[in-house]
């Protein structure tokens, strides 16, 4: 069914995503899970296809499409494979900052390393700061016209293959999240070192690494904004992510939710009836259905009030909630639902199920999202 709500070009382009997906995605995502390997093919292809670097703005080299537009085909590639959808989305994330408060030069060097087919990284976690940023361990000091990084990032989605990085460090540990900073950082500085590679329960195909800095020198103007304005950088990054994550989170849930009316529809009870006609799985699938259709309304909304250059902190941080609760709780049923054939490798609902746990953790756990939702609720006016 076209979605009225979006635009020709949306439409469009969200058919363009469903091809891809089918095509590029969708054959190969179990396997790809099954090895726990990085799939560096999908590079190329998604180059091929145009939908490489979707929010760098068209001056740069990219297409420049708006946040809504953005979901929709992210919400495609979430319905493949969210390990495929992470690695997709990486370029994304880590070129927010740029847009943000990158000046013309930055945005060349950085943006123009992603638009010939390169990846960006966005490195922040660490292993004693997880939710507490202001516990930033990694230090930035300035020598000369030179800062020199020093200290250990984890969880770092995609950086095993960055072809450039935007890494947070602290240029005055004294003031906790008001000496934080955010730099640029290519993977061939000398001192760059790629850590641990995680093993991970869901997205197993993703890339996700430990970084370890060891006396990296980047240029002075390598920093990105001004000094100890990282913080700030961090969360407004990680409110244009959030309903990225969550338009992911959609497209698992919809797929979730199909498979679950496949199998009610096919699957026979005792006496000979598709399961769909007992009214506790009926309703059981009118729930899942009302609950993605709500999320991606929240998502859309969000995006929408993005796009039109409106505060969207609130419902940003709403919609990454409601979604990735949904997708957990949506793939958990179509598991239940299904039984033994759900909680089999031989069906892909249980890699959805797994998958879906993630995106209620990255890009700020939804514990997290909970407290900036009722602060902004309990401070507003």
């Amino acid at each position: 069914m076209v979605d009225m709500t979006l635009t020709p070009q949306q439409q469009q382009l969200q058919q363009v995503a469903r091809e891809f997906t089918a095509e590029h995605i969708i054959p190969v995502a179990e396997e790809w899970d099954a090895r726990g390997e990085f799939h560096e093919f999908i590079l190329a292809e998604v180059k091929k296809a145009g939908l490489n670097c979707m929010a760098i703005p068209v001056e740069y080299g990219g297409p420049g499409y708006d946040a809504v537009t953005q979901a929709v085909v992210v919400e495609e590639w979430g319905y493949g494979c969210a390990a495929f959808a992470t690695t997709l989305g990486g370029n994304g994330l880590s070129s927010y900052p740029l847009a943000i408060a990158g000046t013309e030069e930055q945005k060349k060097l950085y943006y123009g390393r992603l638009v010939a087919g390169g990846m960006g990284g966005f490195a922040l976690t660490e292993p004693g700061a997880g939710s507490d940023a202001g516990a930033c361990a990694t230090t930035a000091k300035l020598e000369g016209n030179e800062w020199v990084l020093n200290g250990t990032k984890c969880f770092a989605t995609t950086c095993g293959y960055a072809d450039i990085m935007v890494i947070f460090a602290s240029t005055d540990p004294g003031k906790g999240v008001k000496g934080l900073s955010a730099f640029i950082v290519e993977k061939e500085r000398e001192g760059v070192i790629i850590g641990a590679v995680e093993h991970k329960m869901g997205i197993r195909s993703s890339n996700t690494v430990e970084i370890i800095l060891k006396n990296v020198r980047i240029p002075q103007d390598h920093l990105l904004g001004k000094e100890g304005e990282g913080m700030k950088l961090a969360m407004k990054t990680l409110d244009m992510a959030r309903p990225i994550v969550a338009s992911m989170a959609v497209g698992i849930a919809r797929r979730a939710l199909e498979a679950a009316l496949t199998y009610a529809k096919e699957f026979l009870d005792i006496n000979g009836k598709p399961i769909g006609t007992h009214q506790a799985v009926a309703f059981k699938l009118a729930d899942m259905a009302t609950q993605v259709e709500a999320a991606r309304q929240l998502v859309r909304n969000a995006l929408r009030l993005k796009d039109a250059g409106v505060p969207y902190t609130k419902e940003a941080a709403m919609a990454k909630t409601y979604a990735t609760d949904t997708a957990m709780r949506v793939t958990a049923e179509a598991v239940e639902l299904m039984g033994h054939y759900g909680y089999s490798r031989d069906s892909f609902v249980e890699k959805l199920m797994r998958d879906a746990k993630v995106t209620q953790i990255y890009e700020g756990t939804n514990q997290v999202q909970r407290i900036v939702i009722s602060g902004l609720l309990l401070n507003s006016k």
